[in-house]
């Protein structure tokens, strides 16, 4: 019970302080709808949206860094700079990923011989 409770605030946090995660949490909200129009099968279906979890949670991961990193200090530190960037870069490549899947199914989906 702890461990659900500490997930739902964690959302919750998530909500109420970070942008991008609202954001992200908005595109996966509309997105997941159309990945039934989209896949052509349970399995592809099951990949769209899986990708959208993946960005939230990678977004969720990157924003965890963020806190720790300015829980530590607020002062500018070479290594603290590169932890947030890396987070960032991982946020990154989850939506690169997540949109090169939906790219390709939507392709799919018009032209089923790609």
């Amino acid at each position: 019970m702890n461990a659900a409770r500490y997930s739902v605030q964690g959302l919750s946090a998530a909500l109420r302080h970070e942008a991008a995660f609202r954001q992200e949490l908005f595109l996966a909200l509309i997105l997941t709808p159309a990945a039934f129009w989209v896949g052509q099968s349970s399995m592809q279906r099951l990949v769209l949206i899986a990708s959208l979890v993946f960005v939230l949670v990678v977004e969720l991961l990157n924003s965890a860094i963020e806190a720790v990193a300015d829980a530590v200090s607020l002062e500018e530190n070479p290594l603290i700079g590169r932890a947030k960037d890396l987070g960032s870069a991982a946020v990154l490549l989850s939506l690169l990923l997540a949109a090169g899947l939906w790219l390709v199914m939507l392709l799919n989906h018009w032209h089923p011989v790609l």
